[in-house]
């Protein structure tokens, strides 16, 4: 086995790895808004205009002006006069007096001299143009009030922020049609070891399948990244340096998934040290899976070393790769997302090592308020069903000899 030097925790490592980076990229595209949908802002998105930037009813109903329903009870209703009823998708072209009111229908105009609706439910009609109301209701019930959602020149969206589908709706609500959005990280990948073929070949006796350049590509692109894959590099230390610098010169982040030997990991090393300074930033992270992750910078760009076994590959890369390319994008600090479940069986571990675990999420029949439960998959990490028959991933502090069946825990979702 080689030797590795002192074992950072990973939060440590990553730290460290972020604080070598430079800024975030500078380039910006234009895109559509409707295309932009897990992009980064590269700008702040400021409101042309308030919004909504009319009064608007919530409920079908009658626009009044409150003060005539004030006392109106089921046993002694308010009376007012129906002077028309509001056009959808047009303003009123009346104005509404004391002692009357208009018929309007959800997301209609307010016409002028209104400030609040009745809905149905409190009214009935005694003839064509008389309105009986069973209850007071207070100034702008079941209204929208002009730039209640977002008032003119309000900042909607900063940059570094994430688009999901309820911002494409607020952008499109703007009359927004196009957002600048930070140009996506390429990332190198490169698979190496004698062993390892291409999917589409059928392996001979003791030859597998590249399975890490394919999940790390899709966890890049998942994470705002374009994967640029390089092949598969054999053993060889001048081919692999070859293949390095080049993905170096080429993309933003290189991954190298090393193959099962020790020097094929001690080549990895190598290689990174190579590249250009300061290199090799840390060689062994205090974790399970993925202790022989190397962490490097060279030249202001991130070059990490992973593990050849799958799941060890996939897990180091949510915790070392993702916060890469997020640092990279420029994206606002957010949470992940987790679920509170309970274990359903004890877990060992070694004081002072970080641990992840692969966990399936089953409903707790038992449980009156929901609560989930979270059950581990055992399986050694050159097994990539175990991660993919996974829900999510449990971590085990350093500070922990284990967790106790019947715990609630924190599972971050894959």
């Amino acid at each position: 086995m080689p030797e590795f030097l002192t074992l950072l925790p990973p939060d440590e490592a990553r730290v460290l790895l972020l604080s070598y980076l430079s800024q975030p990229v500078p380039d910006s595209e234009s895109v559509d808004v409707p295309a932009s949908l897990g992009r980064v802002l590269a700008e702040d998105i400021i409101a042309p205009h308030p919004l909504p930037d009319f009064q608007r009813s919530t409920v079908d109903g009658y626009a009044v002006g409150a003060k005539d329903t004030h006392g109106a009870s089921d046993s002694l209703p308010a009376y007012l006069h129906l002077v028309g009823e509001v056009p959808m998708g047009d303003s009123p072209a009346f104005v509404i007096s004391t002692g009357q009111c208009a018929l309007i229908h959800t997301g209609g105009m307010l016409p002028n001299g209104t400030d609040s609706v009745i809905m149905l439910e409190y009214t009935q009609r005694t003839d064509a143009d008389e309105i009986e109301i069973f209850r007071a209701i207070a100034e702008g019930e079941n209204v929208i009030r002009v730039g209640e959602d977002v008032s003119q020149g309000q900042t909607v969206q900063a940059k570094g922020s994430l688009i999901r589908p309820a911002e494409i709706g607020g952008l499109m609500a703007l009359g927004i049609g196009r957002v600048n959005v930070v140009r996506k990280i390429c990332v190198g990948l490169i698979s190496t070891g004698d062993e390892v073929i291409d999917p589409s070949q059928t392996p001979r006796p003791g030859q597998v399948r590249d399975v890490n350049s394919y999940t790390l590509a899709a966890l890049v692109e998942k994470s705002g990244g374009t994967a640029k894959l390089y092949g598969i590099a054999s053993d060889q230390l001048e081919g692999l340096k070859n293949s390095a610098a080049k993905a170096l010169a080429e993309c933003d982040l290189v991954i190298i998934t090393a193959g099962s030997s020790a020097s094929t990991r001690d080549m990895t090393v190598d290689v990174i040290r190579s590249l250009g300074e300061p290199g090799v930033l840390v060689h062994g992270i205090n974790t399970r899976p993925g202790k022989p992750t190397i962490l490097g910078v060279c030249g202001g760009k991130a070059v990490i070393g992973l593990p050849g076994n799958p799941v060890s590959a996939l897990v180091n890369g949510y915790l070392f790769v993702v916060p890469v390319i997020e640092k990279l994008l420029g994206l606002l600090p957010r949470p992940k997302p987790s679920v509170q479940a309970r274990l359903t069986v004890n877990l060992s571990s070694q004081a002072g090592r970080e641990d992840w675990w692969p966990v399936k999420l089953n409903a707790n029949q038992h449980s009156p308020s929901g609560t989930l439960n979270a059950e581990p998959i055992f399986g050694k990490s050159n097994l990539i069903f175990t991660l993919a028959a996974a829900d999510g991933l449990l971590r085990i502090s350093p500070d922990a000899t284990g967790l106790s069946a019947g715990e609630i825990v924190k599972v971050y979702l894959l």
